[in-house]
């Protein structure tokens, strides 16, 4: 069972990484698809993710998942909250039965550190010392990327200023944790994070 890596947040939240190793056919039997993929990896990813709701609380109802104009998957009557990522060979998802929830999984990248202006404000830069030089700009920036991309999804509705309106504070290196202030609706967030080998996973309860 490639069951990556599994976190018991609380009693009713759970998250997990699925290593994607199976087949199409694997997942098929038992995870509806809910929108047309094309493409045949993001097509394995896309059953994996949903294939981990289950997995991490068996009789997740797949059948009455719904896709939101941002592209949000959600349940109508919020029985769950849950996010997914997804991202190379591994598969990422959170669960709560009665707290909103954001998650995103990353592989560093130089494209993300190449980027970093575009989703970092002045303030960011200074605060995480990305202007040292023996930086390590990649592992960082990615790990900064995936921590503000864990409060858009748990957001949900699209239309978010990543620089101005997500504002990373303090990174507590000791509980894996960065604080955040979410300006968009006046929030104060805490971001967790774990950093594996060549993968970074955030996520956001609340």
């Amino acid at each position: 069972m490639p069951i990556f890596f599994q976190h018991q947040i609380n009693e009713t939240t759970r998250l997990g990484i699925w290593k994607i190793e199976e087949t199409e056919e694997f997942f098929k039997g038992t995870v509806p698809q809910h929108r047309n993929v094309t493409h045949p990896h993001k097509r394995l990813q896309h059953l994996a993710g949903r294939f981990l709701l289950q997995f991490l609380f068996p009789g997740f109802p797949y059948e009455l998942i719904k896709i939101a104009d941002t592209r949000k998957p959600f349940l109508p009557d919020e029985q769950y909250h849950f996010s997914i990522s997804h991202c190379g060979d591994f598969a990422a998802a959170i669960v709560s039965k009665n707290r909103r929830v954001g998650i995103d999984i990353e592989i560093p990248t130089q494209k993300i550190a190449g980027i970093m202006y575009k989703f970092l404000s002045a303030k960011e830069h200074e605060a995480f010392q990305l202007i040292q030089p023996d930086i390590n700009r990649i592992s960082l920036a990615t790990l900064l990327w995936s921590a503000k991309e864990s409060v858009f999804k748990w957001h949900g509705n699209g239309g978010v200023d990543f620089r101005r309106e997500i504002q990373l504070g303090k990174q507590h290196e000791a509980n894996e944790i960065i604080e955040c202030f979410f300006s968009k609706n006046d929030t104060e967030l805490t971001i967790h994070y774990r950093q594996f080998e060549h993968l970074v996973l955030a996520w956001v309860i609340s």
